[in-house]
């Protein structure tokens, strides 16, 4: 490890207290580029745009991500930066180069097909689960939240009455999400003929919601499993997440003309930015549709 290196390696850790596993991302990251330039036979000061675009082609075309890339260019400016104060280079050519482009990357949802069989074929199991999964499965896509607040819920936040659930979100923030009736008539079976169950396996009673087999709080880890099972226990493969079934509530509202800014309140998103993502993935969803199906679309002119 050369001099400037090491000296900035311990001014991260000592004088801007950066945890050790940053650093070590930093140190991998600055390791990354010198071998490139002792492949090179290029000197750290004599680094210019060129040499460090050539760098950029040389990872990309080894099949190095793109936000892998800007984190290393990111580490390295940093470096340089710091270099530039200590006297160990006489500019930062890091200072003129942009991040690449990041490609656009949509949620991945279900189809509304999709759903519906893998709430079908759950519902056909026959394990003392079943019932428990189910309202998992249908709490998840029926109101959108998310894996943390889905397992945080309390038996007390479910207005039976008028069919909506208290959520406590990000920061605490309150909101009040509606379900089906199909997704009441579910969890007051599971409350009726499988909760009780889960929770005389623990001495202590619990107001949670949704319980493990040992009849604990769940885990959003342990949210993350069951659905991975449910997949196994039903043969439905569809690389079932939380996210995904998050995902697959907003985009169907909005196919069917739900209005964004209701979207919004419904996901517990502080901007609406954040909403639009899913404007942009029916709009793609539309595109290839109209790829597979109009009959002069795959056509050349």
């Amino acid at each position: 490890m050369n001099k400037p290196l090491k000296r900035f390696l311990t001014h991260l850790q000592e004088e801007r207290k950066y945890s050790s596993q940053t650093v070590i991302s930093y140190q991998r990251d600055i390791e990354k580029f010198f071998d490139f330039l002792v492949r090179e036979d290029i000197n750290m000061d004599d680094v210019d745009v060129i040499v460090i675009r050539n760098f950029l082609t040389q990872e990309l075309n080894n099949g190095i991500s793109k936000r892998s890339c800007r984190r290393r260019l990111s580490s390295l400016k940093h470096f340089y930066s710091y270099c530039l104060k200590e006297g160990y280079v006489d500019i930062n050519p890091f200072q003129f180069i942009l991040n690449p482009k990041s490609d656009k990357r949509y949620p991945r949802v279900l189809d509304k097909n999709q759903i519906e069989d893998l709430l079908v074929d759950n519902l056909k199991r026959e394990d003392e689960l079943m019932l428990r999964d189910q309202v998992i499965l249908e709490i998840l896509y029926y109101t959108g939240i998310r894996a943390s607040e889905c397992v945080n819920l309390s038996i007390q936040d479910i207005n039976f009455t008028n069919r909506v659930i208290r959520i406590v979100g990000k920061g605490n923030k309150e909101r009040i999400v509606p379900f089906t009736l199909n997704c009441k008539k579910t969890i007051e079976r599971y409350l009726k003929d499988c909760r009780p169950k889960l929770a005389e396996k623990q001495l202590e009673p619990s107001n949670t919601l949704i319980l493990n087999s040992d009849g604990k709080k769940l885990t959003t880890r342990g949210l993350e499993y069951i659905l991975d099972q449910i997949q196994t226990k039903t043969g439905n493969f569809v690389g079932l997440h939380p996210h995904i079934l998050r995902h697959s509530f907003a985009t169907h509202l909005l196919e069917n003309g739900a209005d964004l800014r209701v979207i919004q309140e419904l996901l517990g998103h502080e901007s609406l930015n954040a909403t639009q993502i899913y404007t942009h993935v029916t709009e793609e969803a539309m595109k290839q549709t109209y790829l597979a199906f109009h009959p002069r679309a795959k056509k050349k002119d």
